[in-house]
This record gives C-alpha cells, structure tokens and sequence, in this order.
C-alpha cells in the first residue's frame, strides 16, 4: 500500500498551492507559486490519481517565471486562475495542455498597479477573492480593486478602504465583499453602493488580532471563520455579526488558511506557521437534531453555530507529522489534501477523509 504522505521537493518556498479543478473525478494537476526567492514562479505538477500506479512520481509539466512572491492563486473554471503578486499586480492565465504530456502557462491578462503607494511604484497584493468571473483584490494600502476577468480594466477602486494594510478578503455574496486588517478590524462591503464606507464594521476580539485568513462555510454562507495572527479560530453567523459566536484557542501560531472541504463541509482543515495541518472533523455532530423550547419543529443545528459544550466535542486530527518550517497553504480535493511549507516540499495526503 502506498504511503498515506507523499512528499515532493520543489526547490522554492511554496507560498499558495491549489488542485486544478476537474469534472466529477480526482484532479491530476496542481499549481505552484512561490516566495522569497530572487526569481520566483509559477510550477504545474502532474500528480498520479489514487487508482494509478502508486510509484508513479508528481511531476513538474509547466513552469513560468513570476515577478514578486505569489501572494494568491485561485482558479475561476477548470483552466483559468488568477495569480497575484506582492509588486502589486495581479494575472490572469490559462492552462494549455501540449503533447507528451507538456503544458504552458498562457497569459491572458494583466492588472497592473492595482496597489500602490504615493511614495513608490508599488505595494503588495495581500490576498484576492473571486465569485465566478468577478474578483476582488487587497493589499497593504488598505485599497479594494474590483475587476472582472472579462475586461483589463478595473470595474472600481476604493481607495482608503482601510488604514492599515488588509490580510484577507472574501466574497459573501455577489455583491457583499468582507475585509479583514492587520488590527483585528473586520469589514462588509455593499459593492451596490457608490459609498466608499463600509455597510458593516466589527473586531475579531477585545485585542488587535490580525486576522490572517478567512474562509465561509460551502452550504451556510452566513457561517464565517477567521483565522487569527495568534493562532485562534474565530466564528461569526454573520446574520447577527456584532460578536463573534465563539473564539477557539487552535494553533501556536499565526494560521495560514483554512479550506472546508467543498461536498462535505463537515470538514475543515487548517495550516499554521507553526508547522502543524490539522483536520476538525464534525462529522459525528453535524446536522444534528435539536428541538425547539417553543415548538415540536426539529432545526438542523451547525456545531460550530452551536453551545460551546458542543464546540469542545469537535474531533482534531493531525493529519502529518509537524514540520519544521511553516505551513502556507493547503486545498483539499475529494479525499486528497495538498500542503506546501517554507522547507521547500509539497505534501500529498491520502484518504484524509475516510
């Protein structure tokens, strides 16, 4: 039987890595980007399926050179992703398979200076968030740049959005984006409005937490996660979104992502810098029946909407032995997770959910 962890040196730290997308099946390919190198860049790797040969190797099938750390990567259909950089630009490029099982990267589209400082050319792109063909970019000027990937030009900037740089971004709805800062400062966007202030403000916790990441349930879009600077889980239902539900004490240091897995969002994994993915699996909890005081209706309970008795019966898994070096970034493709940390190696992980 082939081992459950298979690991892969890529000669780069790996800041993002994300499965290609595929109809009903396992995904063969995944995508790269790097960081902290004086050329970095964008890698495709051909990985063998579980069904395939298990001494068939990943192997690198495109590769592009990239100016500045890849600071995102997000796929918008089964060939095209978005890739955003820290001089403050992000690209548009499609995958095009070759023969002898080569590819390239084809660029189809660059949004130059989307973030920038009055003082100099550029500033970093943090982080960027998609809703089909529609995105939203962040970054350390505390500037919202709009776009579609149907055009080059920005549909809308807000400038000063925020006053200090801006971690993370996700889409709420089509039309609600949520933005959260260096300071624990947590933001809704009504993208209908011509209004340059925020429809919603609220703070992670009492303290200035960074909010480093941010991720919202698949089926419950009102269910919201943020990942903190100092390692803790924070949950909102965001149709009461004044505190936070609950804070969870999680990993020793700052979280790099969390990905709830797309078809069983019972679910969750978690990356940290401190070396360590973890899996919260509330399978044995999740959907749950509960009865109203005020009724005979049974309601469909989320465990983590729900008591905090119920939360601290959440099952943690660590699903690797912990590296040395942080963990950046993880996805999640049927029963496969993929990580990649700064030692240089990307992880598949096997059978994560049984």
């Amino acid at each position: 039987m082939p081992d459950k962890v298979r690991g892969t040196f890529v000669s780069q730290k790996i800041n993002k890595v994300r499965w290609k997308p595929e109809d009903l099946s396992y995904s063969s390919y995944f995508v790269t980007g790097s960081w902290d190198d004086q050329v970095n860049t964008l890698m495709l790797w051909s990985n063998p399926r579980p069904d395939d040969d298990p001494d068939q190797l990943t192997v690198k099938t495109a590769s592009l050179n990239f100016s500045g750390d890849v600071t995102e990567l997000l796929f918008i259909d089964d060939k095209r992703f978005i890739a955003s950089s820290s001089h403050g630009f992000a690209k548009l490029f499609e995958i095009e398979f070759l023969d002898l099982g080569k590819a390239l990267f084809k660029e189809l589209i660059v949004w130059d200076k989307l973030h920038e400082f009055s003082y100099e050319n550029c500033c970093p792109c943090t982080g960027l968030a998609c809703f089909e063909e529609d995105i939203a970019t962040i970054g350390e000027d505390g500037r919202i740049a709009l776009l579609t990937a149907r055009q080059k030009n920005p549909l809308r900037k807000i400038d000063k959005a925020d006053s200090c740089s801006l971690h993370c971004v996700c889409f709420l709805k089509y039309n609600e984006v949520l933005t959260g800062n260096i300071r624990g400062h947590m933001k809704v966007w009504d993208l209908k409005s011509q209004s340059n202030k925020p429809a919603t403000t609220f703070m992670m916790s009492g303290d200035q937490i960074a909010a480093s990441c941010v991720t919202f349930h698949p089926t419950q879009r009102h269910m919201l996660l943020v990942g903190g600077d100092d390692g803790s889980l924070t949950v909102w239902d965001m149709r009461h979104n004044t505190f936070p539900v609950t804070v969870l004490s999680a990993h020793a240091e700052s979280v790099s992502e969390l990905k709830f897995h797309p078809d069983r969002p019972e679910h969750l994994f978690s990356c940290s810098a401190d070396g360590d993915v973890w899996h919260w699996n509330t399978s044995t909890m999740s959907r749950g029946t509960r009865f109203s005081s005020s009724s005979d209706m049974s309601i469909d309970e989320n465990p983590w909407l729900s008591s905090d008795a119920a939360k601290h019966r959440i099952e943690v898994l660590s699903t690797m032995p912990k590296l040395h070096k942080p963990v950046n970034s993880l996805d999640v493709n049927h029963s496969r997770l993929i990580c990649s940390s700064d030692n240089e190696a990307v992880y598949v992980i096997n059978d994560v959910i049984p």
